[in-house]
């Protein structure tokens, strides 16, 4: 039984061993100096609402859509021509397809193709979407617990691909107010993708003065689950489903976003017609100092802003809104009675004769001596477990 005991001691240290060197080997980053985040500021505010024409159909969308990838790693049942007709069954226009590592041909029409991908195996589920790639980067921190190893996956990224998706920060481990402050270089984030409806993740990168919009998804990975079809999608106002028509609507940001309950709970014919009848933004934008938003039918309407803090609220159709000098941004969500919520991308302030939106690349600079010191502590980790491993490992007494 002692025999036993160590030997089943030995294999946990051994295991426990090769983890930290996995986990140090898929850790190495430069560290970053960050510059103190700042509110928007500026004369003038930023309009994502300014294309918008009032006559023109919202056009439903989907960019977080997994299927069957015949490989190791399989995360759906549904192969992708199966996956596009369940979606277009229940009135969706747009669907792009985002595996893990992995480009899905679509199914049916070459002209449709949307080249984006989930980048991402961590244990944290820090994920991004990354559009149109020209080249994929299969590295990943298994474990990225510093900010500076989350920025230097979307600086590389960034680099490489037209724009970056912030993925599920509601359900990314480690995704804390101070990541929320400093972190920079993605254009959208799936600021609604779990239970709160507040988007507190949102208004923190907000607040710290990074300009993104909201671009909520499904993330679904079982077409034919009728709890994960159908319950978050954009509406947009892009003349057809090819990528470079709404390429431009989504980096504007003239489209909103919305939660969807599981109507007919199992019962897809319900599901099918409630889908059908959706609410939507009849009209939104800005006069003057104004921002304002009407809809198709009555809910409660809140006006949120800096420092995640309530502006206004009203039941009905219509709320409007004035930015004072102190008001940074202004964003609006809308809940329905039968359970839908919409969400608004933000108004914010901004100087529009230095730039054309909100949007700005955080400076941070690479700190060479932490850098050094981090990557270097690493590394005497990798070699003082390889040591202990190859201790630990069972010997053969020599021969006298």
């Amino acid at each position: 039984m002692k025999n036993l005991l160590l030997f089943c001691g030995r294999l946990l240290l051994l295991l426990l061993l090769v983890l930290i060197i996995v986990i140090c080997i898929f850790s190495f980053s430069p560290i970053y100096t960050f510059y103190k985040p700042a509110p928007f500021s500026g004369p003038d505010i930023y309009n994502p609402y300014s294309s918008l024409d009032t006559t023109a159909v919202w056009k439903k969308a989907n960019f977080h859509t997994h299927t069957r990838v015949d490989n190791i790693r399989n995360e759906c049942p549904e192969y992708p021509d199966v996956v596009y007709r369940d979606y277009m069954k229940l009135g969706y226009d747009i669907l792009t397809f985002s595996n893990h590592n992995e480009l899905t041909v679509h199914p049916f029409d070459s002209t449709l193709q949307v080249n984006v991908y989930e980048h991402g195996y961590s244990l944290f589920k820090f994920h991004k979407l990354v559009f149109n790639p020209a080249r994929m980067m299969l590295y990943d921190h298994l474990v990225p617990l510093l900010v500076s190893q989350k920025q230097w996956q979307y600086d590389y990224l960034g680099r490489n691909a037209d724009f970056l998706v912030m993925n599920h920060p509601d359900r990314t481990l480690c995704m804390t107010p101070r990541t929320m402050r400093l972190l920079t270089g993605y254009r959208l984030i799936e600021a609604d993708c779990g239970v709160s409806t507040d988007l507190l993740r949102w208004d923190e990168a907000l607040s710290a003065g990074h300009y993104a919009h909201c671009l909520i998804n499904d993330d679904c990975h079982d077409s034919g689950n009728h709890r994960k079809i159908a319950r978050r999608c954009s509406f947009l106002q892009a003349p057809s489903a090819r990528y470079e028509d709404f390429k431009p609507v989504l980096l504007e940001g003239c489209f909103f976003s919305m939660r969807i309950p599981d109507f007919g709970d199992g019962d897809w014919s319900v599901k099918y017609a409630e889908n059908a009848r959706l609410p939507e933004i009849e009209d939104i934008g800005l006069k003057a100092d104004t921002t304002f938003i009407r809809l198709s039918s009555p809910a409660r309407i809140e006006a949120w802003g800096q420092g995640h803090m309530l502006l206004a609220s009203t039941e009905g159709e219509f709320l409007s809104y004035v930015m004072s000098p102190s008001d940074s941004y202004v964003r609006f969500s809308a809940f329905f009675d039968n359970g839908v919520v919409i969400y608004s991308n933000a108004f914010a302030r901004y100087d529009s004769s230095k730039t054309a939106t909100p949007y700005v690349e955080s400076p941070h600079s690479v700190n060479y001596f932490l850098t050094v010191l981090f990557n270097l502590f690493l590394l005497a980790v990798i070699c003082f477990s390889i040591k202990a491993f190859r201790w630990l490992l069972p010997h053969k007494k020599l021969k006298s």
